[in-house]
């Protein structure tokens, strides 16, 4: 049973994906049409974003009181009606009104699957899983494409990709009642491979609010400063490569592509590699990686050398999010969870919003080439948060197990 239903999940995360990418796939189409300016779609984005934050940060208390596989489905249900919204909106105004109930189902969906697999799932799915959220976001323009090639238009690949949320939902309704069982049989999961350990703390005391748990805050600035450097380098990335390094448009968008494929790639690796290594360690080693790559970006050379280090910060990147995401309830407990994974969510749009914008921003003023010292910074940032969270993590371990072996007096 559990098996079937982790391929119910895998295919959600699909669905995740599909809307994420539609609107710059076909914003080029889309603005000519209404007759917009071109930076009406980046509003649109911050609408979504913002509907996707708001419900990130309320998830906790309407998993709580719903269920997980009740928010999902209400959810995936939002976004589709949303989609369909967006393929029928009349005017741009309309677009912002269906961009609320987009961002509203897809933070809530997000938070609600990623903590239901931290807590029962080992974590190559968590890793597999968020491969196949890039197989959502690499299928919705290519069906998109192939609408807007022939003799239909944007609109029918809005009402396509929202079709296919449909069929997700039926098959969500259908499997309403699989959820609490799964979750009952599939408990011991969280206790099994190398991330084992028991981490007991006030985390477990449901009075202490989740934000005053020791070590969450430094969790949050991790998951800040990793999204703000995955969409910083994809946003910015091939704008460097073109005025930087003089690199022709079409190698730049190579580039770009490597730099998601590496990403892609390296969770479907990772995934693997998690039999044999913890989550602490392949977050390390992805941070090492990326780390290398952004020096490489650094170095003055030739527009070959920063492809390939694009490619190897995707690498580094890829097991980063996922691990960090299912360390959540070893690190912080199962009792807050949830709320917790709400907080990082909503911290990792928050991140990935407004820290590509701060980086343009300072690029009108300077110039786009200060886009490897600016990824060096937020990638030394993360890397110090994170390493403050195990050092904070191993001492209480180290104290814990002392406590454990002391004689009682």
């Amino acid at each position: 049973m559990a098996t079937y239903f982790i391929i119910i999940i895998y295919l959600a995360f699909i669905s995740l994906g599909l809307p994420d990418s539609l609107l710059g796939a076909a914003w080029p189409v889309m603005q000519l049409d209404y007759g917009a300016p071109l930076d009406m779609a980046g509003w649109l984005f911050m609408s979504i974003a913002a509907g996707t934050i708001v419900s990130s940060l309320a998830s906790g208390a309407v998993i709580r009181r719903f269920g997980t596989g009740k928010v999902t489905l209400v959810s995936c249900l939002m976004t589709a009606c949303a989609l369909i919204g967006f393929g029928m909106a009349p005017s741009v105004m309309w677009l912002f009104v269906f961009a609320i109930p987009l961002g509203l189902g897809g933070g809530s969906v997000d938070a609600a699957l990623n903590n239901y697999v931290a807590a029962y799932y080992k974590a190559h799915h968590m890793n597999w899983l968020h491969c196949f959220w890039g197989v959502g976001a690499t299928l919705s323009p290519m069906i998109m494409a192939q609408f807007m090639a022939g003799d239909s238009s944007w609109r029918q690949g809005y009402l396509t990709i929202s079709g296919i949320q449909f069929v997700l939902v039926v098959i969500l309704l259908l499997s309403l009642p699989l959820w609490d069982k799964v979750a009952s049989s599939t408990a011991s999961a969280i206790k099994e491979g190398p991330d084992s350990r028991n981490v007991k703390d006030l985390s477990e005391d449901e009075t202490v609010k989740p934000l005053h748990i020791r070590g969450v805050k430094l969790s949050l600035a991790a998951f800040l400063f990793y999204c703000g450097v995955e969409a910083t380098l994809g946003l910015w990335g091939s704008s460097f490569l073109v005025n930087e390094k003089s690199a022709a448009p079409d190698m730049a968008a190579q580039a770009i592509s490597l730099y998601f494929a590496g990403i892609t790639l390296g969770r479907f690796i990772a995934g693997f590699i998690t039999f044999k290594l913890s989550n602490r360690a392949l977050i390390r080693a992805g941070q090492i990686t990326a780390l290398s790559g952004t020096l490489l970006l650094c170095l003055p050379l030739s527009s070959g050398f920063s492809v390939a280090a694009f490619m190897l910060v995707g690498l580094g990147l890829a097991p980063i999010y996922p691990s960090m995401l299912h360390e959540t309830p070893l690190r912080f407990g199962k009792k807050h969870s949830q709320t917790i994974m709400g907080y990082q969510m909503a911290i990792a749009y928050t991140g990935s919003t407004f820290i590509p914008p701060l980086l343009g921003y300072m690029a009108s003023s300077l110039t786009i080439g200060i886009l490897p010292l600016f990824i060096l910074i937020s990638v030394a940032a993360m890397v110090f948060s994170s390493e403050r969270l195990n050092a904070f993590f191993s001492m209480k371990h180290a104290l814990d197990n002392s406590e454990a072996k002391s004689p009682l007096l």
